[in-house]
C-alpha cells in the first residue's frame, strides 16, 4: 500500500506535542507514512527539531514566519548553519502576508528574500506562505531565481492565474483541508487543473481540519481526507493521489529519506 505524506504540520504545538505517541498511531493507522514539522520561529526550532528526532517518519524545517515580529531575525548564515542538521529538509515557512500586515511592510519582503537565498545556499527547498500577496511574492521568487531552488507554494488557496505562474517558475503546489471545504469550489477546479507531478497533500494541523472533522483539533492523520478529496475532484483513484502525492514529496525534499523509497 502506497502511503501518504503530511507535507506541513506543527506537531510542536499546543494539542499535537503532548499527545504525540497518539499522533503518530493514528498516522498509521491512516496510512500516512511520513510528516514534515515546520518550523516559524527560530525560538522555538529547538522544539520542531526535537520532534523530528523522536521518530523515522518526521522530518523539519526551519524558518521564521512572515507574520513573526518580536523573535530572532533570521539571517543567511543562521539559516543555513541549522539546515545543515540532516533532519531539516527545506527553509521555511517564509513568504509573504498582507492579510496581517496590512502596511506590507519592507522587512518582510527582506526576510522573504533571506530565506530564499539561504535555501539556495544550502541546497534545500523552500516552503512559501503567501495571503493577500501573490503578486509580490512572485515577484520575488522570480528575482530571486526560485528555479534553481525549488519549493512549493504551501497551503494554496490562490486563483488559477497564480497557479499559473508559480507553476511556471517550477513550483509545487500543496492543498490542505480547505479543499474539503463547501465554498472551495473554485480552488477545487484549481486542484483539478495542477499537473499530477507539481501536487501535495497537507494538514498545517492544528489548523484547518478537513471536512468531515471541520472545526476540530487537525492532525496529520486527517491528511488522508484531503487526498480522497483531490481524487474526487480529479476523477482518479485515491490509490493514484497517494502515490503520486508521496513521489513528489520525496522528488522535492530530496534530503528526505525513507526505506520505502
Amino acid at each position: 500500500m502506497t502511503v501518504l505524506v503530511d507535507s506541513h504540520c506543527h506537531l510542536d504545538f499546543p494539542g499535537l506535542a503532548e499527545r504525540l505517541p497518539e499522533v503518530l498511531d493514528d498516522m498509521a493507522a491512516n496510512g500516512v507514512g511520513y510528516a514534515l514539522c515546520i518550523g516559524v520561529t527560530l525560538e522555538d526550532f529547538p522544539k520542531v527539531l526535537a520532534v523530528a528526532r523522536s521518530d523515522d517518519r518526521l522530518w523539519a524545517s526551519v524558518g521564521v514566519h512572515p507574520d513573526h515580529e518580536g523573535g530572532e531575525e533570521p539571517t543567511l548564515e543562521r539559516l543555513v548553519e541549522l539546515a545543515a542538521e540532516p533532519k531539516v529538509i527545506g527553509i521555511g515557512e517564509t513568504g509573504l502576508d498582507y492579510y496581517r500586515l496590512t502596511d506590507r511592510p519592507e522587512w518582510q519582503r527582506e526576510r522573504f528574500r533571506t530565506h530564499l537565498r539561504a535555501a539556495r545556499a544550502c541546497g534545500k527547498p523552500v516552503i512559501v506562505h503567501t495571503r493577500a500577496a501573490a503578486e509580490d511574492t512572485l515577484a520575488i521568487l522570480r528575482e530571486e531565481g526560485i528555479e534553481a531552488i525549488g519549493g512549493v507554494m504551501h497551503c494554496f488557496t490562490e486563483s488559477l492565474e497564480v497557479a499559473r505562474a508559480a507553476l511556471d517558475l517550477g513550483m509545487y503546489l500543496s492543498f490542505s483541508g480547505i479543499l474539503t471545504f463547501k465554498n472551495a469550489a473554485a480552488l477545487r477546479e484549481v486542484a483539478a487543473f495542477v499537473p499530477e507531478d507539481r501536487i501535495l497533500v497537507e494538514t498545517d494541523a492544528p489548523y484547518l481540519a478537513p471536512v468531515p472533522h471541520r472545526g476540530k483539533t487537525n492532525e496529520p492523520a486527517y491528511v488522508r481526507f484531503v487526498a480522497e478529496c483531490l481524487a474526487q475532484v480529479r476523477g482518479v483513484p485515491f490509490e493514484r493521489i497517494a502515490e503520486r502525492t508521496t513521489e513528489n514529496f520525496f522528488r522535492l525534499f530530496s534530503g528526505a529519506r525513507s526505506s520505502s523509497q
